[in-house]
């Protein structure tokens, strides 16, 4: 689990998917040393909510997990925001881990989990 303080640049349209996935991206912007860094983060599922009524302009710090995976030899790295908050920790758009324990759970296209399914052990 990783956070980060910045101001939100852009928020990209939802895109859903034929199976049914949907995420909606956006690009937050860190100042950090002598050049702000532009940095796009996505929310997947039920967490495409936390981006309403988010405006261009707005102080935020984002909770986020780091997701990678391959394909065809070809390695990518994606930023997947669970938790908005207006930066200070002040009212805005909220969201908690897919999970109880924080783990994150998948959130690759054509993935599902249960939560309620029962542990194999």
């Amino acid at each position: 689990m990783f956070e980060i303080n910045g101001t939100l640049k852009k928020v990209f349209d939802e895109q859903t998917f034929g199976s049914g996935f949907n995420k909606r991206e956006f690009v937050l912007t860190i100042e950090s040393g002598r050049f702000p860094q532009d940095i796009k983060f996505e929310c997947v599922k039920d967490k495409v909510a936390l981006l309403e009524g988010l405006k261009p302009g707005a102080k935020l710090k984002v909770f986020f997990d780091l997701r990678g995976r391959e394909w065809k030899e070809s390695y990518f790295v994606n930023l997947n925001a669970w938790k908005i908050e207006a930066a200070g920790g002040g009212a805005g758009a909220a969201g908690a881990p897919a999970d109880d324990d924080g783990a994150p759970l998948p959130e690759e296209p054509g993935e599902t989990v249960d939560k309620n399914e029962d542990v194999p052990f």
